[in-house]
């Protein structure tokens, strides 16, 4: 097998087979805020740097290293193929604290210019703003004008996998070059594609991710996480300059202990819930609908995706289709929650049940209409994170009820 498609879920295995500390099966939850040493000369040691998790076992504080939280930073980081991983409170913690690790007042951004609103309200007006830090938005795919949009003084490639909501494909060996043929680092958002694609693996230098989506599954927790390598995942926690440390986006060990649980059955939730985007994607396109999914053999990135995707989880749980109008986009989610019952109208995705948006007037709302236009979130577009309640054809019965009572098809 190909090692840089080699089955992620296989180093998940290696890294769960941990016992708790009485003998259990499941690891232990470690509430502790702080944490004791035996010996007086211990502890200014660890501040020094000297003694942490892995040198010697060593625990200062819950802000610092939780050893529940940093075991499963260490099982995501199996997924992703990264040396090392730590979870913190939220996907825009992630986000924020990967960039101001790298990024110093003065330095430049370059950023694909379809992503999660929030990832761009904090580029393109807090950076600015309060760190003097500029970003430049392009097309992703199209890699001459990423590489046109580069400074001497850019630091950070900063791509989704799959773009928030258009899901554009982004080709993360040839960002990877880019990127580092000019000393910058690529930062990857892959919180769409857990297991579908390896961007580490693919050359990128840290993944970051919303861990309140597909890695956890049950819209219960807010979460993130950040892979990279020893030495970046080691610099967020510097006592002087760590921007987890420092900024305190501290992940609560019971909420660790409780994702842990759900990542083994990441692989299976992955393909039930690709299989069933697949389906629905391929049926709204026989109907004639405009429909955005990766899967289709006209998706403009299906050869990319087809090129970095591991085997065997399909193409995201995600599509997208364009029924003309934010009305009708409205008149649409309004039939199929409350008339079909076929999901709910909710912000998030990645849950066991379909949750649907109309992404300019949500998630990709702080964007202005500029830049709504540039990145193609058409009004009318409504994005469905497929669920795998219930059987397909049921689901699909609803679906195509409540096209034909808005008027989408006749």
């Amino acid at each position: 097998m190909d090692p840089i498609k080699a089955n992620p879920i296989e180093a998940l295995a290696d890294a769960k087979h941990e016992f708790g500390e009485h003998g259990g099966v499941n690891m232990s939850i470690e509430a502790s805020t702080t944490f004791t040493v035996m010996n007086a000369h211990t502890m200014p040691e660890i501040f020094q740097g000297q003694h942490g998790p892995d040198e010697g076992g060593c625990y200062l504080y819950g802000r610092h290293f939780n050893p529940t939280v940093y075991n499963l930073g260490k099982q995501v980081a199996a997924i992703e193929g990264s040396e090392a991983g730590y979870a913190c409170a939220s996907g825009m913690g992630a986000i924020s604290a990967a960039i101001t690790q790298i990024c110093n007042a003065g330095d430049h951004i370059v950023s694909t210019d379809t992503l999660y609103g929030g990832t761009y309200a904090f580029f393109h007006d807090y950076l600015p703003l309060k760190c003097n830090i500029e970003t430049t938005f392009v097309a992703a795919h199209d890699l001459e004008q990423v590489e046109n949009a580069f400074r001497d003084n850019t630091k950070v490639l900063y791509v989704e996998t799959m773009s928030n909501p258009t899901l554009r494909v982004s080709d993360i060996p040839k960002l990877a070059k880019i990127a580092h043929d000019r000393g910058a680092k690529l930062v990857v958002d892959n919180t769409f594609t857990p297991l579908v694609v390896s961007p580490i693996r693919l050359g990128a230098d840290v993944v970051v991710a919303s861990a309140t989506k597909f890695l956890n599954g049950a819209s219960d927790f807010i979460a993130g996480v950040i892979c990279g390598s020893y030495e970046f995942i080691g610099s967020l926690m510097d006592l002087h300059v760590g921007s987890l440390m420092l900024l305190g986006p501290t992940m609560d060990p019971r909420t660790a202990f409780d994702i842990s649980l759900r990542l083994p059955h990441l692989g299976l939730r992955m393909v039930e819930h690709g299989k069933r985007a697949s389906i629905f994607a391929q049926r709204i396109q026989d109907l004639g609908i405009d429909v955005i999914y990766p899967g289709l053999t006209d998706h403009p990135d299906h050869e990319v995706l087809k090129r970095i995707a591991n085997d065997d989880y399909g193409a995201g749980g995600v599509f997208a289709l364009d029924v003309g109008s934010s009305e009708r986009a409205d008149a649409l989610m309004e039939t199929l929650q409350n008339d079909e019952r076929f999901g709910y109208m909710a912000v998030s995705l990645g849950y066991f049940d379909t949750l649907m948006s109309c992404s300019a007037r949500s998630t990709s709302s702080e964007m202005t209409d500029e830049a709504l236009r540039q990145a193609g979130i058409a009004p009318g577009l409504v994005r469905i994170s497929i669920g795998y309640t219930g059987s397909v054809e049921q689901r699909w019965s609803q679906f195509e009820r409540a096209l034909k009572r808005v008027g989408v098809i006749s």
